[in-house]
């Protein structure tokens, strides 16, 4: 249907950056206006003026001033009105309260873009953020992006725009920077120059009042001349936009984050600075980790890591060979890649004989691989190919020490050649100063990073190795589990739980409610009634079966709370009525008679051959509902041993939380005891993300403990809290990740009266998605992809990823799925798929139907559900690109509104409809 393949390099990676950008005017202007310009000396606005007319920029530049005839010489104009011609940004060094109307005039001007230097915003109080909400306004009625307020600037080194008040201009480069902070950029310029790094993008964005992190992310993802993108970050912003954007552009081209705030008090003073507050930082670590983001924690790693890994493959595993003619910087190496999660690999006996056959017989014979202080060029290049393509290992450092018999430039010269055969990434340690500096720059001409030291490049490795984790338990496809209609999850009813409590006016469920909160979403819970008077009481026992246990229930006194002491064994319904009384006198002993509102009966639970754990979740200030997972019982803020994360999980997801957690390692199975079903309890906790996701007026909620053993898994107590009564449907905070869009799950009849499902696409769907490719035929493939495409392409893993593993905020693909007649897979009929564009309100579908199923409606019924999409989703203009001779969706398309138009030179038809 399109020539528009989701796994192949986006237009907008192409050489010729063909694509358009609503931040386009901001970094390739070709008339700029500096409003506020002056030639007063060492200020801001004299200073960026200097820096736009002494750059190589090759713009117009205006200065805008109504007090001066002109400035350093150009001639100046009162207001931006004024100007002799149409201005692509406006710079704005003008004192806050007259940014709003400064903003106003210049949309009213047509400017598109926007840097406002001046500070005074919402870092000072509530009056600043007031005038950030003005000028936000202005900026909307024209479309407007806005990059500050309180900010450096912005630098393009690849045309030379220096719109800054820095001192000097940015080398070219590959790198695209982004700082929160000015005066870090300044720092960083100047370590720039000495460490000879470049930039492709070079720029400060201060409170970000519009343009933020995802909005910068994507721009640069889209840039062919980034390589990699290196941020300075005190606040998130928008946390949804962020990840969206990162998790997508994570998967080819590195994101580096350095993030201040990790203390309580770095995170007050970066509060005081940007004007927002900082969360928590061990919710931003598995935000980080959910979108593949690699964060560090000095100035030099994010570089570093810049480097390594836009020159480097990722690591297929943490195994690292070290090769070295000094035992000493092995084994510093090999301390440090131990200490920051990697493994030393251990190398193979074909490996060792082979390095045999060549290495003088004192050499290490294993890994480090101590090749010797005379080793040559010749024995460095024939070791580096032997290691290189040794089985166990995922990556190669090469250290050097300078020693008399030592040629590091022509050892260089022979590395950069045999690095290339192994496949996998490749490290160098050039230790010394000026003796190995000609070895060095050949080979970081070479793109082998070199480090000073191998302790450095072994902790590099290691952080290129998590990077490469993460990014692959993100699209690693998980196995299928429970989803809507499959009568393990009852949302409906867990709705009206939540809905009973609010209407009651109250905030806690009790401890029944909260257990039948879980059951709603197949969670084992103990069986629990409350009991409001002693016969109550009792029937309930009898009901259950001894024993049972009695606890108070109550919404003034803690619910988990005992109170009479813990009522055990209680084996007839004597002993009931004697707790019941014993718990009863208690609390009116305390509280008041409207207080005490019964008992909790329940089971007592025997102590079982298997673990406590802890699952929960609450509401984190700038991500919204976090999940923790992690040792459980009454010591749980003891040991501490939990992960955090994001929902909603997938089954992948779920056992990469778990995997955070020491007490994984005894889940697997300890002393004798047989492991407990994780792949069961991997479902349970999506099961309790889903939860999280779906119950949004839920504020708080735990279960301590989750019983589990390798028989089963029950939660034995629960305790849930609801959002206040105040609060709004409005006010809820969303997920920082949008859940499946079950709104979008429709059914739909074939004409032969076939009964499919239409819904979004899901990771699970992997599998599906292949036997689907392998109904297609080649006229089929040739019509959607406008060239032929085989079989194993087409279903390659990382292919189908960028198709099932997709971000619903940022597209959107339907598919057909049929249940089968006899037990087995659902099948999958037809693909419809809508793509946004990334800076506009436009999207792209393309269509494919398997070949039985053609002629069946599925393709109009599926653009038409597409189209309504677009329309929920405020996308203004739908389009896509077919062969000409794919007369039958060209039909489809004008009965549903579609204009058409022919371009006669490549013998394609252009769809397009405004919605």
């Amino acid at each position: 249907m399109s020539p528009a393949d989701p796994a192949s390099p986006s237009q907008a990676h192409n050489v010729l950056r063909t694509t358009r950008s609503d931040l386009d005017p901001i970094f390739y202007p070709k008339t700029v206006a500096v409003i506020g310009a002056t030639e007063a000396a060492g200020s801001v606005g004299r200073t960026i003026l200097w820096n736009l007319l002494s750059s190589p920029f090759g713009g117009t530049v205006y200065p805008v001033n109504p007090k001066r005839p002109n400035v350093l010489g150009v001639k100046a104009y009162p207001r931006v009105s004024d100007l002799p011609e149409p201005v692509d940004l406006a710079v704005v060094v003008t004192p806050a309260p007259t940014v709003p109307g400064i903003i106003g005039e210049c949309v009213d001007a047509g400017v598109k873009g926007a840097i406002i230097i001046s500070a005074g915003f919402k870092e000072v109080g509530p009056q600043g953020a007031e005038l950030e909400r003005q000028v936000l306004e202005q900026a909307r009625r024209g479309r407007m992006r806005i990059i500050g307020p309180n900010c450096l600037g912005v630098m393009n080194p690849m045309t030379g725009l220096n719109a800054t008040f820095a001192g000097a201009m940015a080398r070219p480069g590959n790198v695209g920077f982004i700082s929160q902070s000015g005066a870090l950029c300044t720092a960083v310029l100047d370590w720039s120059f000495q460490e000879q790094v470049g930039f492709s993008a070079f720029l400060s964005i201060g409170s970000m009042v519009d343009v933020g992190w995802g909005d910068l992310i994507d721009y640069l993802g889209d840039d062919p001349k980034t390589r990699s993108i290196v941020i300075y970050m005190e606040s998130i912003g928008d946390a949804r936009k962020f990840l969206s954007a990162a998790r997508e552009v994570a998967l080819t081209k590195p994101i580096i984050v350095i993030k201040a705030g990790r203390t309580s008090a770095a995170a007050a003073a970066a509060a005081s600075h940007t004007g927002s507050l900082t969360g928590s930082d061990e919710v931003l670590d598995a935000a980080f980790r959910r979108s593949g983001v690699l964060r560090v924690n000095s100035i030099a790693d994010i570089f570093n890591m810049s480097e390594v890994l836009a020159k480097q493959p990722r690591p297929r595993g943490p195994r690292l060979a070290i090769l070295t003619n000094a035992g000493g910087p092995g084994v510093l190496a090999t301390d440090a890649l131990i200490q920051n999660g990697g493994e030393l690999a251990d190398l193979s006996s074909e490996t060792i004989a082979e390095l045999n056959e060549f290495l003088p017989g004192a050499w290490s014979r294993g890994n480090p691989v101590d090749i010797l202080g005379d080793a040559g060029p010749e024995r460095y290049a024939k070791a580096v190919e032997v290691v290189s393509r040794d089985p166990n290992s995922d990556g190669l450092l090469v250290v050097l020490t300078p020693q008399a018999m030592t040629d590091p430039t022509r050892t260089a010269d022979q590395l950069k050649v045999a690095a290339r055969k192994g496949g996998k990434p490749v490290l160098a340690s050039w230790m010394g100063g000026t003796h190995v500096a000609a070895g060095v720059d050949i080979l970081n001409r070479s793109d082998i990073p070199t480090f000073t030291y191998p302790d450095t490049a072994a902790r590099a490795f290691a952080a290129m190795w998590r990077h490469s984790d993460a990014l692959r338990g993100i699209y690693q496809t998980p196995s299928e589990t429970e989803h809507e209609g499959d009568g393990v999850i009852n949302q409906a009813a867990a709705e009206e739980i939540v809905r009973a409590a609010r209407s009651a006016g109250r905030t806690i469920l009790n401890e029944a409610e909260s257990k039948r909160l879980l059951t709603a979403y197949g969670i084992p819970t103990v069986e629990t009634i409350v009991a409001a008077d002693e016969q109550a009481a009792v029937s309930a026992a009898d009901r259950i079966g001894y024993p049972v246990v009695l606890k108070l229930h109550s919404d003034t006194i803690t619910h988990k709370t005992d109170v009479g002491g813990v009522m055990l064994n209680l084996v007839d319904g004597k002993a009931v009525r004697a707790a019941f009384q014993s718990i009863r006198t208690s609390v009116l002993n305390t509280t008041s008679e409207a207080d005490f509102q019964g008992v909790t009966v329940q089971p007592m639970i025997r102590q079982l051959d298997g673990y406590e754990l802890i699952i929960g979740s609450s509401i984190d200030p700038q991500f919204g509902p976090v999940l923790l997972f992690g040792t459980g019982g009454s010591l749980v803020e003891v040991f501490r041993d939990r992960a955090l994360a994001l929902p909603p999980l997938n089954t992948t997801l779920a056992r990469r939380m778990m995997e955070q957690t020491r007490i994984l390692t005894a889940l697997k199975g300890v002393r004798g005891r047989p492991p407990v079903d994780l792949g069961a309890l991997e479902r349970l906790l999506v099961r309790f993300s889903q939860l999280v996701v779906e119950q949004r007026w839920i504020k708080e909620i735990d279960i301590n403990p989750l019983l589990v053993s390798h028989e089963s898994m029950l939660a034995l107590d629960a305790r849930v809290i609801v959002h206040d009564l105040d609060v709004s449907a409005a006010d809820l905070p969303r997920t920082a990740i949008r859940p499946y869009p079950t709104q979008y799950v429709e059914p739909f009849t074939l004409r032969d009266g076939t009964r499919t499902t239409i819904r979004p696409i899901r990771p699970e769907d992997e599998p599906l998605m292949i036997a689907f490719h392998e109904s297609l035929s080649e006229r089929s493939v040739y019509s959607r992809y406008f060239q032929a495409m085989k079989l194993s392409t087409r279903v390659a893993h990382e292919r189908l990823t960028r198709i099932c593993f997709i971000d619903y905020d940022r597209e959107m693909a339907l598919v057909v799925s049929r249940r089968p007649t006899e037990p087995g897979r659902h099948e999958i009929l037809a693909v419809g798929r809508l793509s946004r564009q990334h800076s506009f309100d436009e999207a792209e579908f393309a269509l494919l139907v398997a070949d039985a199923y053609q002629g069946h409606g599925l393709g109009g019924e599926l653009l038409r559900r597409l189209i309504q999409i677009a329309r929920n989703e405020g996308i203004r203009r739908v389009t896509a690109d077919m062969l000409r001779d794919n007369r039958p969706m060209q039909r489809v398309c004008e009965r549903l509104g579609f204009r058409l138009r022919y371009d006669p030179d490549d013998q394609i038809v252009h769809a397009e409809i405004e919605l």
